[in-house]
């Protein structure tokens, strides 16, 4: 039996196994289940009665991109990001996790991509890190910390501890040279927490930036920057506006 539940990315098949070890556990259990495309994953739910296979569809690069150009989330112009570098394209995250039902559906789609890991632990930078990386924790089910800003710098602060070899992931909302993400991975391992990967929603440098872990996003640009001093024409004579987070 198969069918859609209200979540068109999520379907459910009914099967009758011959064995299993408990609730909760990934199989991959009859050759009906060993698809060809790969961007399927499963997850068992199981019930006195029967096994449901839950399949969370795989978000594509072009889907993602479609969730920022349908919530006005993609936007064109002249901006300064939070890098120093000056772009045409803004990616305001903020904008495109307005809602809940979109904030799930990302956070179900990078989860999926990082629960191989087993991390414990989501950190995310504040502000933009903030919303997506609760909810990729909460797909996880596990805790979510956060660092923010003192005095131009980010910090663990709140009372938040990290454990000594705690498996940590990394959530950021976008990337375009990752000093955010690579002072979180200072204060993570100053704390001697082990970072196991890193996910963004958007890496804009096209997956040039390296920090020598794991790393996962859903949409992989190399968005064309300049630096301050090196503006094209239509950029130069464009009133820049910052929308990012300070």
């Amino acid at each position: 039996m198969e069918t859609f539940v209200s979540n068109p990315k999520v379907k459910l098949r009914e099967h009758s196994l011959t064995k299993f070890s408990g609730s909760g556990e990934r199989l991959d259990c009859c050759e009906q289940c060993r698809r060809n495309d790969s961007r399927w994953s499963f997850l068992t739910v199981f019930s006195p009665e029967k096994v449901l296979l839950v399949y969370v569809f795989l978000m594509t690069r072009d889907e993602a991109l479609q969730v920022f150009r349908e919530t006005g989330a993609l936007l064109e112009g002249h901006f300064v990001l939070r890098s120093g570098l000056h772009s045409r394209q803004f990616f305001q995250c903020a904008l495109a996790l307005e809602q809940m039902p979109v904030v799930e559906r990302l956070g179900a789609a990078l989860a999926e991509k990082l629960r191989p890991l087993g991390a414990t632990t989501v950190v995310a930078p504040a502000m933009g890190g903030l919303v997506i990386g609760q909810e990729v924790a909460r797909q996880l089910k596990s805790r979510f910390i956060f660092v923010e800003k003192e005095e131009g710098k980010l910090v663990l602060r709140r009372g938040f501890k990290i454990a000594p070899t705690e498996k940590i992931l990394i959530v950021e909302d976008v990337v375009t040279k990752g000093g955010r993400v690579q002072e979180t991975i200072d204060i993570v391992r100053a704390n001697g927490g082990n970072i196991v990967g890193i996910a963004m929603i958007v890496d804009r440098s096209g997956g040039l930036v390296s920090f020598g872990i794991p790393t996962v996003s859903l949409i992989a640009l190399n968005v064309e920057t300049f630096a301050p001093d090196q503006l094209p024409p239509d950029l130069a004579s464009t009133p820049a506006t910052k929308p990012g987070s300070k």
